[in-house]
């Protein structure tokens, strides 16, 4: 399987969507060239991805930015060891808490975020979701963003679906599958 890593990769794969859709030239063509958002593989990209839970993209950036300060070096012991106060301090709701304190003890205990990057997205998605706190949507954020995996989309991240909604000028909340 080809990961997206590059540009070049990216047109690709619009070309080839737009062959099997022609409706989305039009989305293509409003939103101009998409930008390559690749982040290293492992458990400061997934933290980021859990932040970014249900929030916008500037509250997710300012939430993760005070916990990285607050807890330094990022990693699943260090967040094991900190105070409540301190995901308090940096702004995370209760559920988000526990969530990454869950994938936290997971990765600990074993769950290797890397290997998890060169399954199918199936298989991955199953581990993932597995894990309390890690849904579909930050199952398949993580494989799209970390392991540039060609063969997710976060069909329910609802400001994409605002988005189709508005370029192809229908419902602003598209059904996931068109």
């Amino acid at each position: 399987m080809q990961r997206i890593a590059s540009l070049d990769d990216i047109a690709a794969g619009l070309d080839a969507l737009c062959r099997i859709d022609p409706r989305l030239e039009t989305v293509r063509g409003k939103a101009g060239e998409v930008p390559l958002r690749l982040s290293e593989p492992g458990f400061q990209s997934l933290a980021s991805i859990i932040v970014s839970q249900q929030v916008s993209r500037a509250s997710a950036d300012a939430i993760f930015g005070r916990l990285v300060k607050l807890v330094d070096p990022l990693t699943p012991q260090a967040i094991l060891a900190a105070s409540e106060d301190v995901f308090g301090e940096a702004g995370l709701s209760r559920p988000k808490q526990r969530g990454l304190l869950a994938v936290a003890e997971a990765v600990a205990g074993g769950l290797d975020l890397d290997h998890l990057c060169t399954l199918d997205a199936g298989e991955a998605i199953a581990a993932m979701t597995a894990v309390p706190g890690i849904g579909p949507w930050t199952a398949e954020c993580y494989l799209l963003f970390a392991a540039g995996h060609p063969d997710v989309f976060p069909a329910r991240d609802v400001a994409l679906q605002t988005a189709v909604g508005h370029a192809l000028g229908i419902d602003p909340r598209p059904p996931e599958k068109m």
